[in-house]
């Protein structure tokens, strides 16, 4: 079963759950097909975006769960 953290790389989890995506750009990730951010965390890309990770990972969940 996979497990959204804060851990999680942005790859693993596009890979998983490509409905994901419409999640990170609604919050502003709009740079999900560069490189090096599908091996970032989604802790490591809200630090970049100014966004808080707990509120992000709870919003993924509540999604896929909705799926």
């Amino acid at each position: 079963m996979f497990r959204i953290t804060k851990d999680t790389a942005i790859g693993e989890l596009l890979k998983e759950f490509p409905d994901s995506a419409d999640i990170l750009t609604d919050m502003g990730m709009h740079c999900l097909g560069c490189p090096s951010a599908q091996r970032e965390t989604l802790e490591e890309a809200c630090m970049v975006h100014g966004l808080d990770v707990e509120d992000l990972v709870e919003d993924l969940k509540g999604f896929l769960e909705n799926m």
